[in-house]
């Protein structure tokens, strides 16, 4: 019979964590090795003039569009975004496209907005934001507005 010998120690459950500091170290002298590189640079030194900066003519024009909430379409081009005046009108996207697509062609690179009524339907807006692409825009934005309600905190549960 055969009798086996009675272990004086159980399994260790322990995790050998050489390793991780070996390749710690090596790390640390990696970062330490490679930070001075990073801060390295030329120095100079700059005429010292009294210049004043150039001005910027800002001849970028900007066209809201506005999507209501019956699907017509309504817009203004002019130096600011303006959502009261009201240039031009179409109902229908092929109008709006052709309308708006001339104001691009005339004016060269024109930053477009739109906005929608709240009750305006989705598809509508992103139908008109397609149409806007078509149409050759490439810079467009959305506007949104907060609800007076939200802003002052009124009407929540």
């Amino acid at each position: 019979m055969l009798v086996r010998p009675q272990r004086k120690h159980g399994p260790k459950a322990e995790m050998n964590v050489v390793p991780y500091i070996d390749v710690m170290l090596v790390l640390l002298v990696i970062f330490m090795v490679t930070a001075p590189m990073l801060v390295q640079g030329v120095n100079i030194e700059l005429p010292k003039v009294a210049a004043e900066a150039l001005p910027t003519e800002n001849e970028r024009k900007l066209l809201t569009l506005s999507v209501k909430t019956d699907g017509s379409f309504y817009w203004n081009l002019g130096s600011e975004i303006d959502i009261e005046q009201q240039q031009d009108s179409a109902v229908e996207l092929a109008e709006m496209r052709a309308k708006v697509e001339s104001l691009i062609a005339e004016h060269g690179d024109a930053q477009v907005y739109v906005r929608a009524d709240e009750a305006a339907d989705y598809g509508r807006v992103v139908a008109a934001i397609a149409e806007l692409q078509r149409g050759g825009v490439v810079n467009l934005g959305l506007i949104t507005e907060a609800p007076d309600t939200m802003a002052t905190g009124a009407g929540r549960p």
